[in-house]
C-alpha cells in the first residue's frame, strides 16, 4: 500500500480512534480526526474502556493528564485491545519529567504497544536513558534519541515515532526520517497528541503499521506546512491545520522526501 493509498483508505473507513487522552487536548484531537476523516471517541471510564477497545478500530494511550481512574481505564483498554487484535498506540508524555507517569509508562510499555509516539526526551525516558525533557517540551533532538527507538524497538515489537524537526520513524530493521516542516505545530496545545491519534487511524486501515506511520506523518506534516503558509499566527494556525487536514490531497505524500537510515 502506498503512502496516499494509506490516507484514502482512512477517509473512504473512517475508522474509530478510541482516544485514552488528557483533557487538554480532547477537542482539538476530536476534530483533528474528523477533518481527517476518521471518527473519534473519548472515554476514560472503567468498565467501559475494555468493551470499547474491542469494537474500535484503534486504541489510543496518551498520559498527558493522568489520573487513577485514568490509569485503571487504560489498563483495561490494553488488555482488551491486546486480546481482540486491536493496534494500539502509546503517547508517554512527559515520561522522564514527572514520576507517576514514568513508572506507568514503564509498566504499560511491557504489554507491547503497536506504535510508540513521543518527542525525543520521552522516547529517551522510556527507554530508560537520561533526558532533558521538561514537561511535554523536548531539550533533546531526534537525531539524539534514535537509538533509543531502536532499543524500544526491538525489545518490544513496536513501531517507534519520535517527532520533531524532521519525524524519525523506526521498526526493529528500519528507519526513516520523514522530511516536513511541521514546527508551527509547536505552537498549538494539542499538536503532538493529535498526531498520535492520528497514527492511530492510519495504522488501523494500512495493513502495515511502519507504512501506516510514515503516511500519518508525512500528510500531518504536508497539512502542518500548508496551514503555516496561509496562517498569520498561533490562533489562525490551529483553525487553518484543521482545514489542511480536511483539504490536503492525499497524492501530496507520495511526495514527501523520505530518508532512510
Amino acid at each position: 500500500m502506498t503512502l496516499s493509498v494509506v490516507i484514502e483508505s482512512m477517509r473512504a473507513t473512517s475508522p474509530l480512534v478510541f482516544c485514552l487522552t488528557n483533557h487538554v487536548v480532547t477537542n482539538f484531537t476530536a476534530n483533528a480526526l474528523l477533518a481527517a476523516g476518521a471518527a473519534p471517541a473519548m472515554t476514560n471510564l472503567p468498565g467501559e474502556a475494555g468493551p470499547f477497545a474491542r469494537v474500535a478500530s484503534a486504541v489510543l494511550v496518551n498520559l498527558g493528564t493522568p489520573s487513577t481512574e485514568q490509569f485503571a481505564a487504560m489498563d483495561e483498554a490494553v488488555e482488551a485491545a491486546s486480546g481482540a487484535g486491536t493496534p494500539w498506540v502509546l503517547d508517554p508524555v512527559a515520561v522522564g519529567a514527572l514520576p507517576v507517569r514514568t513508572d506507568f509508562a514503564h509498566r504499560i510499555v511491557t504489554l507491547k504497544p503497536t506504535l510508540i509516539r513521543g518527542n525525543p526526551s520521552e522516547i529517551l525516558a522510556l527507554a530508560g536513558r537520561e533526558s532533558s525533557g521538561r514537561g511535554v517540551d523536548s531539550a533533546d533532538t531526534v537525531e539524539a534519541a534514535i537509538a533509543a527507538g531502536r532499543e524500544l524497538a526491538s525489545h518490544f515489537g513496536s513501531v517507534v515515532a519520535i517527532s520533531g524537526r524532521a519525524d524519525a520513524i523506526i521498526s526493529a530493521d528500519r528507519t526513516v526520517l520523514v522530511q516536513t516542516n511541521g514546527i508551527e505545530l509547536t505552537r498549538v496545545t494539542g499538536g503532538g497528541c493529535a498526531l498520535g491519534a492520528f497514527t492511530a487511524a492510519a495504522i488501523a486501515v494500512s495493513g502495515d503499521v511502519f507504512t501506516g506511520a510514515v503516511a500519518a506523518h508525512a500528510y500531518y506534516g504536508r497539512a502542518a506546512e500548508r496551514a503555516a503558509a496561509t496562517s498569520l499566527g498561533p490562533g489562525s494556525f490551529a483553525v487553518e491545520f484543521l482545514d489542511a487536514l480536511a483539504l490536503t490531497d492525499p497524492a501530496e505524500v507520495d511526495s514527501v522526501h523520505l530518508e532512510e537510515l
